[in-house]
Formats: structure tokens, sequence, C-alpha cells
């Protein structure tokens, strides 16, 4: 099947060894020097061992692979202890990865008498995961994958009542959205240009109430043909309802309808794609 997994440029990689303790699946191993992947079935995919990488060797690439197995990663975390295996869990955790993560338990709790710890030791600690402070410690909260309901943020009515927030998830750039978030299944999707919020002053009402949304930049972000393969995996595999392109006037803004216009032609399943452009003065 074709799914993302993470590839290795070996001329970069310096055998630092940085990016093995983070990858809680055990996929990456250090070998004659250099990092490697050893199995694609316990690679998720989601690039937790990208920024542990000094020299920018490791990236994502979509490829025909072996599907991710977490009966076979949880098999291999057990060997490696308690924490390794909480490690793991809050990982999944973190991405948004909910089949998996109640995948994981399971396979704990029906291997439970055989486990040199308790299933309940290890499931109080990622329940409390992402509770504490941030000053705590753990990955980066900016590029964390998270789905909140508007109604309930910590806001005072008093303070926002005439323009409530109707984001629904984080994070919203193009290039740290996970296509296969809980947030994106089923759901209609908004690709924003990242001036328009900006310009427009009901850009939440109009435009982003009851759906997930992207932004980015046509003219100035790199690697826009990665634009093109999370929108296609959109489509394909979360099963996405709608695709909105929300642009502005300017012409180099049309090249964000080019992507998604692109990419909903080269996706399996068929999906309508909707334009609105957006005057400077918020028109």
């Amino acid at each position: 099947m074709i799914r993302e997994v993470v590839k290795i440029d070996d001329n970069l990689c310096n055998g630092c060894g940085n990016c093995v303790p983070g990858c809680h699946e055990g996929a990456l191993q250090m070998i004659d020097g250099k990092a490697r992947l050893i199995s694609d079935l316990m690679c998720d995919g989601l690039g937790a061992c990208l920024g542990e990488c000094p020299t920018g060797a490791l990236s994502i690439e979509k490829r025909e692979a072996e599907p991710y197995n977490e009966t076979k990663v949880m098999e291999q975390m057990v060997e490696k202890g308690k924490n390794t295996v909480i490690a793991h869990l809050k990982h999944l955790k973190e991405h948004g990865e909910t089949g998996f993560l109640k995948e994981g338990v399971q396979y704990l709790k029906a291997n439970e008498a055989s486990l040199p710890f308790t299933v309940s030791e290890v499931t109080s600690v990622v329940h409390n995961h992402g509770k504490k402070d941030c000053n705590s410690g753990g990955g980066c909260p900016g590029s964390k994958s998270m789905s909140f309901d508007p109604a309930s943020a910590s806001i005072s009515k008093e303070s926002n009542a005439s323009a409530p927030s109707e984001l629904r998830q984080w994070p919203v750039q193009m290039h740290l959205i996970n296509p296969q978030a809980p947030h994106f299944r089923n759901a209609d999707v908004v690709i924003a240009a990242d001036c328009v919020a900006f310009a427009m002053g009901n850009f939440h009402q109009q435009f982003l109430k009851g759906k997930a949304l992207a932004i980015a930049c046509p003219k100035l972000d790199n690697g826009k043909e990665i634009y093109i393969e999370k929108i296609i995996s959109m489509i394909n595999e979360a099963h996405i309802n709608s695709l909105q392109v929300v642009m502005m006037e300017v012409p180099c803004c049309g090249g964000l309808l080019q992507i998604a216009s692109q990419a909903a032609a080269m996706a399996d399943r068929k999906v309508p794609v909707k334009m609105s452009v957006v005057s400077a003065q918020g028109d």
C-alpha cells in the first residue's frame, strides 16, 4: 500500500544517532555508523524523529510500504519496558492517533498476565499526559495535533462576544498538519491563503465555522508538492466531504487553487472544490 514513511539521506547522515531515541516505535537503528529504517511496518510516518536530526538527513516520503502494524510495535515496546511503552503511547496521543492508541491499550490488557507491569500504571500516565504546564517538558507543543470545541475556549463572553473563534484544530499550516488527523476525517475542509484572515474581519464566521482548516502561501512557501500529497491524502484516506479554497485577489494567490485542483484531479475519490476570492479590503 502507499503510505508515508521516513526517508534517510546517507550523504547527510553524520551518524549522531539523535533520531533513534526519537523513534519510540523502534523503526530506526544505527547500523555501520548510519541511521537505518529497519521496518516499514513499525514506522508510523508522523515524523517525530525529524526534529532530532541536526543535518536534515531525515524526511517523510510517500511510497509503497508495508501497512503500519500497532500490534507488532507493541510487541517490541513491551520487551523494552514500561517507560518505553508509555513514551510510545504518549507519542500516539500527541499526534491524535486515537485508533492506534486504543489498539495499543487493548494489546496491553489482553496480555497483562505476562507483563512486568500493570496496565493501569501505563494508562494513568498516558491519560494525564498533556494536562500539565507546558514548562514540564516533552515535545514541541506548537506542532502537536489537537482537536477542540470552539465553544469551550477559555475566553469570557464579555471579552470575545463579538468575534468568537471557530477554529477546531491545531496546527493549521500545511507543512505541519497531519492530513489523516481525526479533525480532517469526513470533514469539510477550508484551505486559505495566509493573508485572508487578516484582510477579512468575519473570516471565522463566514468560512471557518464547522470546518477544518489548513493555511498556505502559494508564493512564499517551499515544498508545495508536499501540499498536493497532503490534500490527496485528505481526500483518499481521511475521506473529506468538500474542499474550499479561499484566496486573495492578487495574482500570486491563484497558485493555491492550482494546488487544490491538481490534488483533486489526482485523487482516487472525487470531492467538490469551491473557490472564494477576497479583496484587499476584505470583501
